[in-house]
């Protein structure tokens, strides 16, 4: 720009970078599924209540507990194609694509006494919880080819259930965040379809999933 233009005396550029780090399964980087660590809050809360009031000798306690903004990115290994459409419809076939979200992510313990409850290994869920999101979108073949962002949801969800038999159901909210390839042509630059090389997020409004994955009334699911 100053040796360019005769009239520009000082051009500043200033460079801002969010870091990825690749996810890691048994010690290995994973070759493209990138989060970024320690950036979710965890929490939880519990409510207790009287089995038979005024009376304090029974009490039920209900346990809430999860995590969020928990974001995501992996550059293939995704698609989403011959869906439906209507006139609202704006966004392309995939074939392949960049797949982002924000996980938010909460479950409820079965209703149990204070006295059971403190056998459950809390820790251990929220671990495994982390643990089953983020190995279901990065390597559950599932949610590879032809997945909606849904079926991922359900496939996270299913885990969660199957390994801790405490939870009682799953709530998942994952917003689209959508990351498209720049146009370069003007620049002489092919950056389109299997050239692509650059991505852009897009601020457009997008899809925003959420879905309540419960066990039926006798336990199973």
């Amino acid at each position: 720009m100053v040796k360019k233009y005769a009239h520009v005396t000082s051009c500043q550029v200033k460079v801002t970078t969010k870091p990825w780090e690749r996810m890691k399964f048994e010690d290995k980087a994973h070759a493209h599924s990138f989060y970024r660590e320690g950036k979710e809050t965890r929490w939880t809360e519990a409510v207790v209540t009287k089995t038979n009031p005024p009376s304090a000798v029974g009490l039920t306690t209900v346990i809430n507990s999860g995590f969020y903004d928990l974001e995501v990115l992996k550059t293939t290994n995704s698609s989403f194609v011959d869906f439906w459409r209507d006139e609202l419809a704006t966004l392309p076939d995939m074939p392949d694509r960049m797949l982002s979200t924000k996980v938010l992510c909460q479950w409820k313990y079965l209703p149990q006494t204070l006295e059971s409850l403190q056998a459950v290994d809390f820790n251990a869920v929220y671990a495994g919880a982390k643990r089953n999101t983020l190995d279901a979108f990065a390597n559950d073949p599932r949610a590879w080819v032809h997945a909606s962002v849904q079926t991922t949801l359900y496939i996270m969800a299913d885990r969660i259930l199957n390994d801790f038999a405490d939870v009682d159901d799953v709530y998942y909210a994952l917003p689209n965040i959508h990351y498209f390839p720049f146009d370069l042509s003007k620049f002489g630059l092919k950056n389109l379809q299997s050239d692509a090389e650059v991505y852009m997020p897009i601020a457009d409004p997008s899809g925003f999933i959420t879905a309540t994955i419960s066990r039926p009334a006798k336990g199973k699911f």
